[in-house]
């Protein structure tokens, strides 16, 4: 039943949804809704006549789903002694994530090629987001050129929006439509991309960006990527000349701090945490944190080094998923999404069992979108011929 076009027509509409609803729904209600019907409900619906590819992603990804399994128990359990208003909620929450996770083999259907596709299409979607963001910012509003740009809806935040945008900037330079104007547009969309988050003075996504695309002539092996990594690496060293006061202005923002002070909460209850989703600040003199401005801290502080070692499995199994097809398509651009998505993990992501918002874009959508690698493992060589078709 999933296969036929009008139910695949309605995955592929929920993952474009998932992608860029964060930008252009007009409120969070909204794209939480969207999500509901055009996302969840399809991957609930076709779950079961989907069955042999799940049970195809169960026996090649065994260990990496039991790590998942054993992170959402531990995280149900810890429910027992959590202060969130509502623990309900929370197990809620643990139920959306998997059926994300769901989604995604139920999409691709045993192949690479129709998540790329999306992947390209909510690229170039993300690029337009970015281009209307800074003519509203500077153009319409008026701002001067060295304030921080602020994206549309969800990626209002200024750190989070471009952690968003600087993903989508990596998955666009891994994943290259092979047509000669689709490759003009990709370029043009890829400077947009990067252009916001340089706007964005957000440091640790221009950080993330930069060295993720300077190293990825370690898993491409090609020209193209040297290329890429030899023009990021100019490309930021003019910025950074250009910029340096700018840039250095607001030193190190409390980070080393803010790790001190996390690692003092981690110690204070080291096995069990605070429990899923309890309710915590830091503290450092006079200055007060709502979080630990860094993923694994945060997962230490809520769910205890359990929580935090259940967590380094599932986000290192989808680094060795990815790397065994490295040669495929597919395969580089999980590791340049990975590469990403750690990086930034360390300076300001601090949600990883929240409601849908742009965390997920690097938590959660790099390990979706590595249970179709199975797929690229089965036909190593399917990747680089769908590249191959035009217009894609």
């Amino acid at each position: 039943m999933q296969a036929s076009r009008w139910a695949r027509g309605w995955m592929c509409f929920g993952l474009l949804w998932f992608l860029l609803g964060i930008a252009f729904a007009p409120t969070n209600k909204i794209y939480q809704q969207g999500l509901t019907l055009f996302l969840w409900l399809p991957a609930m619906v076709f779950a079961w006549s989907a069955r042999e590819q799940l049970k195809h992603v169960w026996r090649t990804q065994r260990w990496t789903i039991v790590a998942l399994g054993l992170l959402a128990a531990w995280g149900l359990i810890s429910l027992f002694w959590t202060n969130a208003q509502d623990g309900s909620r929370e197990a809620k929450r643990l139920l959306y994530i998997g059926v994300f996770l769901l989604f995604f083999p139920v999409l691709a259907q045993g192949q690479t090629q129709q998540v790329i596709r999306l992947m390209q299409w909510g690229g170039f979607g993300l690029a337009l987001s970015s281009l209307l963001a800074m003519i509203k910012f500077y153009g319409l509003e008026g701002n001067v050129w060295h304030a921080r740009i602020e994206g549309l809806g969800q990626l209002s935040h200024p750190i989070l929006g471009a952690y968003v945008i600087g993903l989508a900037a990596v998955w666009m330079l891994h994943w290259v439509p092979r047509g000669r104007w689709t490759q003009v547009a990709c370029l043009v969309a890829v400077a947009l991309l990067g252009l916001f988050v340089v706007a964005s003075q957000s440091r640790g996504a221009v950080l993330a960006l930069l060295l993720s695309v300077v190293a990825m002539p370690l898993w491409c092996r090609d020209r193209r990527s040297s290329v890429i990594a030899i023009a990021a690496t100019l490309a930021a060293i003019v910025v950074f000349v250009s910029l340096q006061s700018l840039m250095l202005s607001r030193g190190a923002s409390f980070r080393p701090q803010i790790f001190m002070a996390a690692m003092q909460m981690i110690s204070e209850r080291p096995w069990t945490g605070l429990g899923l989703g309890g309710d915590y600040f830091l503290q450092w003199e006079d200055h007060r944190f709502d979080h630990s401005h860094n993923l694994f801290t945060h997962v230490a502080i809520e769910l205890g080094l359990p929580g935090l070692l259940l967590w380094c499995a599932v986000w290192l199994g989808v680094l060795w998923q990815a790397w065994k097809v490295r040669d495929t398509r597919y395969g580089k651009g999980i590791i340049g999404m990975w590469v990403f998505s750690t990086l930034a993990m360390q300076f300001d992501a601090a949600s990883l069992t929240g409601t849908p918002r742009a965390e997920w874009f690097i938590t959660w959508l790099p390990v979706a979108l590595a249970s179709v690698l199975v797929w690229a493992r089965a036909k190593p060589d399917a990747c680089d011929k769908v590249a191959a078709l035009p217009n894609q």
